[in-house]
């Protein structure tokens, strides 16, 4: 920034803290001072969309924070279900395995998503996984095979992007539970009109809960400087403990 006079700058951005503001002065000898504002959530001019005018979502996203939000509601004798940590587990994203759905979006690293009006892709950068997600609007097959990442296929909501997703194995984790294969996730995005990512889930598994669990909204910014991910490799697949020994 050059300002031709001394200017307070204050830069504003929400976080799941909540909203956080800093001011900034730079001083121009002899001049006037004035005060702007600028803000990480100042709006695009338009929003992207595709050839059937439906919502873009193609680009690069960053952390959104903490998860927060209400505890699930467990069905009686379902707590062996939630996970308990010992002193020498290193957590859920130790191993580099793949983290699942919802919980990849939680992984503290970027992840971007490709689209054409008849499939979405998301690339998530940590551990290197991605999920390929029809959205033509047509049903699950019949019986998937259980897999880590699940089996999804989405449809449009007006301008909400659902994604269902069935079909897990029960190797992974939801916010600190694990789940049997009839876990059942439903993901609802927006984009906002400054870019950013509205990302809404609820998370089923009639084993485990006694009710839907309706987790925390999150808002995942745009990077627009990025044009895309980086490439993750993980040396040690298996388990990080070994480096941690004394």
């Amino acid at each position: 920034m050059t300002p031709i006079a001394t200017t307070t700058y204050t830069l504003s951005t929400k976080g799941p803290n909540g909203v956080v503001s800093k001011e900034i002065i730079v001083t121009v000898a002899g001049t006037t001072p004035v005060t702007t504002t600028a803000s990480a959530e100042a709006p695009i001019k338009e929003l992207p969309r595709l050839q059937n005018g439906k919502p873009d979502f193609s680009g690069v996203y960053g952390f959104a924070g903490g998860r927060g939000g209400p505890q699930p509601i467990l069905k009686p004798g379902a707590e062996k279900f939630k996970v308990v940590r010992g002193p020498d587990d290193t957590g859920l994203y130790a191993d580099c395995m793949p983290p699942g759905v919802p919980q990849s979006f939680s992984a503290p690293y970027p992840f971007q998503i490709v689209q054409n009006p008849q499939v979405v892709v998301i690339f998530y950068e940590y551990p290197n996984v991605f999920r390929i997600i029809p959205a033509d609007g047509r049903p699950h097959p019949d019986d998937p095979d259980p897999t880590w990442m699940g089996n999804s296929v989405a449809h449009w909501e007006e301008d909400a992007l659902v994604i269902d997703s069935i079909g897990f194995n029960e190797k992974t984790e939801v916010n600190g539970y694990r789940h049997t294969e009839k876990l059942h996730v439903v993901e609802r995005l927006r984009r906002l009109e400054n870019g950013n990512l509205q990302y809404d889930v609820t998370v089923e598994d009639p084993n485990v809960f006694a009710a839907p669990w309706v987790m925390a909204q999150r808002t995942f910014p745009l990077r627009p400087e990025l044009e895309k991910i980086d490439e993750f490799v993980c040396e040690n697949n298996r388990d990080y403990r070994a480096l941690f020994k004394k």
